[in-house]
């Protein structure tokens, strides 16, 4: 939704009746663009939200908490000195310009009287908060902004404060409906444009195009230039901003997600509440995003430079293969030097036999003897199998490393939430320090299993035919689900071939049915990178087949013993 002119209005006009009174006492600047105040006001404690995030710029009450930083940023510490302990004598809007003031009065930490403004100004990705004295200067902002840095205006300590520039038109000026209506009729011909919605939106402050779009739609309202269309909406308009019964904010529309509510309502902070929960919500669906993209871009830039380092791998590997030739060569030389002329020569014709005395040429580096040759080939023979045996050990551990990275990406892409991402960047860290779990004692009740899973987050949790059965989200809960929750009677499953979780049957000495396998086997799959595929293979066996080798990555098993079942 947009957070337009009408709903700053409507927030603005809930706190008139809450706040005004009320003392500052609390201030909190949980990043760099937010701040909370914390009011007492009626016997009430609120905590007024400022943001100034050019997406999900708002000012509204909140109950949502955030992580403080440890040291307190130096704006949020020149609001404490101004205005810890004063009390809010009024609070207004200018018009439906996104511009809030607040004045504040009283004695502030210093023991000073004080008469602050706090003004907020929410534009996009020009929001601001500013502090102003009551001479208008500027005492402080969260952001700077200069004249000499291409802004309109100058924006720091010690300037006198001058309101955002605005070519559109203030609402509030407008006579009645006639006047109303030439001015929208003027301008349908500068923008030449039929649409109501893109004429008011382009030419009057505060109005959003899904604002528009919702009271029409409300109202039953065409977007259409007729005047009779018109008049209606200017009127529904002068009753949103006059407080009258009409609704102004109410959940409107998903697709165009703005929201009219009733003035006359039940609960009297209905929109501040609403914008406190619909943009939290944004703003975790975002952070989650951004975390996870983020994460997702990191794994797949490693597994690319990987990827690299195999092709560069194998292309020494393919240089090795014929290395025993080398050896061959030096040997047949050896072998038949009485017979050779010790003078230079760029090739020669020998009977291999190793090969039934078949001839074979080879070719010579003729600036130096035969003898040298032989030599050199022994040698070169020497170094490449030295090599191949070094590369070859790099290329297990390169492939290991990929299978590694590849069931992390698949981990990242099925998270769900910031705490799924945590678990998986708690464990991608943990390996790189070379840390390793501590030895956990087995406890044999499910009930006291399930009890000891907490820093690693909890798994996934089915009840299949009667029996408990775990899923792990990542390989951090894999391992701990195969080689500490589970006892050696369990059963373990897991798709043949492919990335994906754990799945454990914890049986609790009892003997599950195929039935209940079946069904498990297509928990593995759906848990899996092949969830989509159809006719996966699905392995399972007892927890007492099942080995994690020394060393080896989280989530990387060997397993024995197995049978398979055909998930369609």
């Amino acid at each position: 939704m947009a957070y337009d002119g009408l709903v700053n209005y409507s927030v603005v006009s809930e706190l008139k009746n809450r706040i005004i009174n009320g003392k500052i006492d609390k201030i909190f600047e949980p990043n760099f663009e937010e701040i909370v105040l914390g009011i007492y006001s009626n016997k009430e404690k609120f905590a007024l939200n400022l943001v100034i995030n050019p997406q999900f710029y708002r000012a509204n009450l909140t109950t949502h908490t955030k992580q403080n930083p440890s040291q307190a940023p130096n704006f949020c510490m020149t609001l404490r000195k101004y205005l810890l302990g004063t009390h809010i004598v009024n609070i207004y809007t200018n018009n439906l310009e996104r511009i809030i003031f607040i004045e504040l009065e009283g004695y502030n930490k210093s023991k000073d009287e004080s008469k602050k403004t706090l003004v907020v100004e929410l534009m996009g990705k020009h929001s601001n908060i500013i502090l102003i004295d009551k001479e208008n200067m500027i005492i402080d902002s969260l952001k700077h902004f200069s004249k000499n840095s291409g802004s309109y205006r100058n924006i720091f300590a010690g300037e006198k404060y001058t309101l955002p520039k605005s070519d559109k038109i203030d609402f509030f000026e407008v006579k009645d409906k006639d006047e109303f209506y030439r001015i929208i009729e003027n301008n349908s011909i500068k923008l030449n444009s039929k649409s109501l919605i893109d004429i008011i939106s382009n030419t009057f402050t505060g109005f959003s195009k899904s604002s528009i779009s919702a009271i029409e739609m409300s109202n039953n309202l065409s977007d259409s230039l007729e005047k009779e269309n018109i008049y209606k909406l200017f009127n529904y308009i002068t009753q949103i901003v006059n407080n009258s019964e009409k609704n102004i904010c109410k959940k409107f529309d998903n697709k165009n997600d703005y929201f009219l509510i009733n003035s006359k309502k039940e609960n009297p902070l209905e929109i501040n509440w609403f914008l406190d929960d619909y943009y939290t919500s944004k703003e975790v669906d975002n952070t989650f995003l951004n975390y996870r993209n983020g994460l997702l871009k990191l794994i797949l830039n490693k597994l690319h430079k990987l990827n690299t380092k195999l092709d560069l791998v194998n292309e020494k590997i393919n240089e090795c293969k014929d290395i025993n030739k080398y050896k061959l060569y030096g040997e047949l030389i050896t072998s038949n030097l009485y017979r050779i002329d010790n003078h230079n020569l760029e090739s020669i014709t020998l009977d291999n036999y190793y090969d039934n005395n078949n001839s074979i040429t080879i070719q010579l580096d003729k600036s130096i003897t035969p003898s040298s040759n032989a030599k050199k080939f022994f040698k070169k023979y020497q170094k490449l199998k030295n090599a191949k045996a070094i590369v070859e050990e790099q290329k297990m551990k390169i492939v290991s490393d990929i299978d590694y990275l590849e069931s992390i990406v698949y981990e990242i892409e099925s998270a769900n939430n910031i705490s799924d991402v945590d678990e998986i960047y708690s464990e991608i860290s943990e390996l790189n320090m070379n840390l390793t779990n501590k030895k956990t004692v087995k406890k044999k009740s499910t009930q006291n299993k399930l009890k000891k899973i907490n820093n690693i987050g909890e798994p996934l949790k089915f009840d299949i035919n009667g029996f408990c059965v775990l899923v792990g989200k990542n390989n951090k809960q894999n391992d701990y689900l195969t080689t500490k929750i589970a006892n050696k009677e369990d059963i373990w499953l897991h798709v043949k071939d492919f990335q994906g979780s754990h799945v454990i049957i914890l049986t609790d000495n009892r003997i599950p049915s195929q039935e209940t396998i079946n069904t498990c086997a297509g928990l593995a799959k759906k848990y899996s990178k092949a969830s989509q595929s159809s006719n996966i293979t699905v392995d399972y066996t007892s927890i007492k087949n099942v080995k994690k080798p020394s060393g080896s990555k989280p989530g990387m098993v060997i397993y024995t013993n197995n049978k398979s079942v055909t998930v369609k």
